[in-house]
């Protein structure tokens, strides 16, 4: 009886443990969400991190955005950075843009 018992709990876990496993918590969710962005802008390192980082953190404004959006965001900052004005811009923007 204590065998078959055990047993029944042992199932029943398990059968929890694989419910709960299919259902992603919003968090895990906007996880996936941040990483398909990183992916479609093909971060690495230090910049996926960073990226990572500040997507998971920021409320639900990143997550309406496309991955094209996220990527122009992306090489706009980076163009920021560097301080490219003008046609050194357009022209970093442009290759920046096509990468894949």
């Amino acid at each position: 009886m204590k065998g078959c018992l055990m047993a029944m709990v042992t199932a029943g876990l398990l059968m929890s443990a694989a419910a709960s496993a299919a259902e992603k918590t919003p968090q895990q969710e906007k996880m996936t969400m941040c990483n398909q962005h990183a992916s479609s802008q093909d971060l690495k390192g230090d910049a996926r991190k960073t990226f990572m980082s500040d997507c998971l953190k920021k409320e639900s404004k990143l997550s309406s955005m496309t991955p094209q959006q996220m990527k122009m965001k992306s090489c706009n900052n980076d163009a920021g950075d560097k301080k490219l004005a003008g046609e050194a811009r357009k022209t970093y923007m442009s290759q920046c843009l096509k990468k894949s």
